[in-house]
């Protein structure tokens, strides 16, 4: 099932070649903003895996990370600058499966593959760069469930995300609790802690120090802030690996090859970092990495709702929190705060050595939590 199959006006500026892949574009109209900004001519890009029922009560939501985007599985190629992120997670016959499951993902509001975001054109034909305004986690799920309209899905079965993606799984909880059947949050919490913020805030700062910022209207010049975006996913991907399995992998081995000005020699983990950070670099846009990460800080599901026991209270539905048990950047007191809050909610570990990365890793045992949890479950 589709809205429209071509972008419009509000569609990305592709970094490779204006294919859009897989990906479908829906216009959903203009969406006021919790700011009380009006965003105009918002455009959604996703991707969808099986059919959607007569009885339109099969469809399940995969909500990406931050540098996630809506392709969950397949490979690389135009349209689509990396495979799929959670392979053979969808598929038929897979713990999504797409005989049985309508299966939809999302580019989010403020990114950069499809959906509208900083690097999108507005109106006036021109990208909105520093003029797009602040979203948070609350209008990026707004901005879904306007699309969820459109697409005839009055209730998702299920809503499934990690780490950002399980920040708009529990805002959907809370915020639409008559809309999900079933909600699975890997990887995250009910709120933006202090440290993740800080983490946040360096990793925005070295964008927007970059010298080819310009105040974040960059797209017309000859160069963007890649450097500043090469070090805030380095900062990241610290936080996203344990210590331990840091210290296993790389120690304090050195390369050969020299790197900078100092002529010496890079530490293994320097290298590992370096290519992570030019690999984003070359697919990802700054602004809306500094925009979700933004849109991140603002996530507090108990904000105005009581709290976080106020907030999940109205869910009838069931809740499955599964923290990383080496998860330093969302550890896992995190997920033992939402069980506490919600009392009927099942609370069920991913035994990971990598850390934070470990919901994107540890495939197999993603896969059978999804398959226990799906695997003769009604559609209540």
């Amino acid at each position: 099932m589709s809205v429209t199959t071509t972008p419009s006006t509000s569609t990305a500026l592709w970094r490779d070649g204006d294919h859009p892949g897989r990906r479908v574009f829906a216009p959903i109209g203009d969406l006021l903003l919790e700011s009380g900004d009006r965003l105009p001519g918002v455009v959604l890009a996703y991707e969808t895996w099986g059919e959607l029922n007569e009885a339109k009560d099969n469809a399940v939501l995969v909500e990406h990370a931050l540098t996630g985007d809506s392709h969950v599985v397949g490979e690389s190629g135009p349209g689509h600058p990396t495979p799929g992120w959670w392979p053979d997670v969808i598929g038929s016959g897979a713990p999504l499966d797409s005989d049985e499951y309508f299966v939809v993902a999302i580019n989010v509001l403020g990114g950069c593959q499809g959906s509208t975001g900083p690097g999108t054109r507005a109106a006036d034909g021109r990208p909105w760069g520093s003029r797009f305004p602040r979203v948070t986690i609350r209008d990026q799920v707004a901005a879904e469930a306007r699309l969820a309209d459109e697409l005839g899905i009055i209730r998702w079965h299920s809503v499934i995300g990690g780490s950002m993606g399980g920040m708009r799984t529990l805002e959907w909880v809370a915020g639409h609790p008559e809309r999900v059947g079933t909600a699975v949050a890997f990887a995250t919490g009910g709120y933006a802690t202090a440290e993740q913020i800080g983490w946040s805030q360096t990793q925005i700062l070295a964008i927007r120090n970059d010298p080819w910022f310009h105040g974040g209207d960059y797209y017309d010049r000859e160069q963007g802030p890649q450097a500043g975006l090469a070090i805030a996913r380095r900062i990241a991907h610290i936080t996203y690996r344990s210590e331990p399995e840091l210290h296993e992998r790389f120690h304090r081995d050195v390369e050969d090859e020299a790197a900078g000005e100092s002529g010496r020699a890079r530490y293994a983990v320097e290298s590992y970092l370096d290519h992570h950070g030019g690999k984003l670099a070359g697919r990802f846009d700054a602004n809306s990495y500094a925009v979700l990460s933004e849109a991140m800080n603002s996530h507090d599901i108990g904000r105005g709702r009581g709290g976080l026991r106020g907030a999940l209270a109205p869910f009838a539905g069931r809740l499955v929190i599964a923290p990383v048990d080496s998860d330093r950047l969302y550890p896992p007191r995190l997920s033992e705060e939402l069980a506490e809050a919600a009392p009927t909610a099942r609370l069920t570990a991913i035994h990971s050595a990598v850390g934070h990365d470990g919901f994107l890793t540890e495939v197999d045992q993603v896969a059978a939590l999804l398959r226990g949890i799906f695997d003769g479950a009604d559609r209540s």
